[in-house]
């Protein structure tokens, strides 16, 4: 569970399940506590406070029952202590392979230097790109690479300072920086290589924990309104390929470099700066219902998940159980 929590619908709504960077929505809660964990981290930690913060202030009567942010990194940073994925992302040379073949092509080196000649003069680009200042830049692509990082930051800071990055990095270099950044993303947090689960199965205990939430709920053992889950983008990849979810789910052969052209997975939709996976559970007499906001939209579960009706975004507590194998049929 984790950041944003509505209330909605003509039933009781009871824990939303949540995992995020970000978010704010009205949210009621009675006299119900609202759970919530963060990464460790600091950046993360902050934005769980600034949120409940926000929750605080557009809701003023569910302050009482916020509690303190406390962390778990085990449930919410897990990538860095799974040593099976370390040992993947560390040295298996597939991943450094395609990742290398991709930074390497001409139209890389080519947008590097172009970027950084609007501020170096090519006498200078030429020493950098040659390896001569290796305690800063191993070549152009790593100095071309730390422009585009910077230009990524100050898009999502806009209330922060009068930026001017446009001025040294057009929209076109911007993005096909980007879609070296969704190689890795693919390769490393992503859908990957054909028959490997290895970087989304480590998720099965966050998708645990969500669906645990929702079955003490259930069962009465529960007393919560809402856990909030705050993590980070190398969680949400996973979860959203472990419950298949839009553009997340194709994998592709080893050997065939992961293209636009080839594979639907971009890392900006899949997740994006605030990205949220939400769930909601509604209880109509003895049935308990949930729906899915994926980045703030309804978003339907896998395709094997039956919902309460054709095209509906509900689905039965039990239907879900059984569709992602935590019950027996």
């Amino acid at each position: 569970m984790s950041p944003s929590v509505r209330s909605s619908g003509q039933v009781p709504n009871y824990p939303g399940v949540c995992i995020s960077k970000n978010s704010v929505l009205p949210f009621s809660s009675g006299a119900q506590p609202i759970d919530v964990v963060a990464a460790s981290q600091q950046r993360t930690v902050d934005s769980a406070t600034a949120f409940a913060h926000g929750l605080e202030t557009a809701s003023p009567g569910v302050a009482p029952a916020i509690g303190a942010v406390r962390t778990d990194d085990a449930l919410l940073y897990f990538h860095k202590s799974n040593a099976d994925y370390q040992n993947y992302v560390k040295n298996d040379p597939r991943v450094a392979a395609a990742e290398a073949e991709a930074r390497d092509e001409p139209r890389t080196h080519a947008v590097a230097r172009s970027v950084l000649t609007r501020i170096f003069t090519p006498a200078f680009v030429s020493r950098v790109a040659a390896g001569d200042y290796p305690a800063e830049f191993s070549d152009e692509i790593a100095a071309a690479e730390a422009v585009y990082s910077l230009d990524q930051v100050t898009r999502d800071m806009p209330d922060e300072g009068p930026w001017q990055l446009n001025h040294y990095i057009n929209p076109d270099e911007a993005a096909w920086f980007g879609y070296l950044d969704d190689v890795t993303s693919f390769y490393e947090n992503g859908p990957a290589f054909a028959g490997d689960d290895i970087t989304y199965k480590m998720a099965d205990g966050l998708l645990d924990g969500m669906f645990g939430q929702l079955e003490a709920k259930r069962d009465g053992t529960s007393p919560l309104a809402a856990e909030l889950r705050f993590t980070h983008a190398e969680e949400i990849f996973p979860l959203a390929t472990l419950l298949q979810l839009p553009g997340s789910t194709e994998q592709l052969p080893n050997g065939t470099l992961f293209t636009y052209a080839d594979d639907p997975f971009r890392g900006a939709q899949v997740a994006p700066m605030g990205a949220n996976i939400q769930w909601d559970l509604y209880r109509s007499h003895d049935t308990y219902l949930v729906r899915m906001l994926y980045n703030e939209r309804e978003t339907a579960f896998k395709p094997s998940c039956t919902p309460i009706r054709k095209g509906s975004y509900f689905y039965t507590l039990d239907e879900l159980e059984h569709c992602y194998g935590r019950t027996p049929a």
